[in-house]
């Protein structure tokens, strides 16, 4: 045990006893030449500038294209719309061409022409608002052109004057009704 004792003593005067400063000689070889340290700081900050510049070129470009593609999207909206709607026009003016045609023929191409109609527009996410008799009266998508009095719950619709359409959900232009008045 004592000499247990006397090893630790002799590690604990080992550590506090104190020690010659060698490194200052090494410090002093070691301090660069100032002309050197600033060559590289300038050196680093021509390339942090170029970086820079070509980020900034890169951010520049990305938000012209951006532009261009918002522009050529506003231009060309409709365009899918508009290629749906060239065969009804087709048919309206071949209609039209034909003054001497019997009112069934005139009547089964106006009905020819309404289908394609409704299957361009719903090829185009346009879809009518047309509420049934008795339906709930929605003032999001419906418009009261008066109240009437009638047997059915109160505001409900009584007739339909003329249909509404949503385009994606949003309503392009409200159904025309009649609601029937509270009791």
């Amino acid at each position: 045990m004592w000499r247990r004792i006397a090893r630790f003593r002799a590690m604990t005067t080992d550590q506090t006893t104190p020690q010659q400063d060698t490194s200052a000689p090494e410090a002093a070889a070691a301090t660069p030449d100032p002309a050197a340290e600033l060559a590289s700081l300038q050196q680093r900050l021509a390339e942090m500038s170029d970086a820079y510049l070509r980020a900034k070129a890169e951010v520049e470009n990305t938000r012209r294209r951006a532009e261009d593609e918002v522009a050529k999207a506003r231009k060309f909206a409709v365009e899918g719309f508009a290629e749906a709607m060239l065969p009804v026009a087709d048919s309206l003016t071949a209609a039209i061409a034909m003054p001497d045609a019997k009112v069934e023929t005139v009547l089964e191409g106006v009905h020819a022409t309404l289908r394609q109609l409704t299957q361009a527009l719903e090829r185009n996410k346009v879809v009518e608002i047309n509420p049934g008799v008795g339906a709930k009266f929605d003032a999001h998508r419906h418009q009261a052109i008066s109240v009437v009095p009638a047997e059915q719950e109160a505001n409900t619709v009584v007739a339909v004057l003329q249909k509404g359409y949503l385009i994606a959900d949003r309503v392009l232009r409200p159904a025309l009704v009649t609601v029937s008045a509270p009791k």
